[in-house]
């Protein structure tokens, strides 16, 4: 063993530091795009839908 002592307190935040930094970068990688990308996702599902309304039939 080593013969300095160890700061629980210390080794625990890091602990829980490592952990949150995963989670963010795991959340980061699933959730984060940038506008742009969102716009043009956006900007296609508008499109598909229009050109859906577009071959509907009006039954009345």
């Amino acid at each position: 063993m080593s013969d300095t002592p160890v700061n629980l307190n210390r080794v625990r935040k890091q602990k829980a530091r490592a952990a949150q930094k995963a989670r963010a970068d795991e959340n980061a990688t699933r959730f984060g795009r940038t506008k742009a990308q969102r716009k043009l996702e956006e900007s296609e599902v508008d499109r598909a839908r229009r050109r859906l309304d577009l071959h509907r039939r009006d039954e009345e």
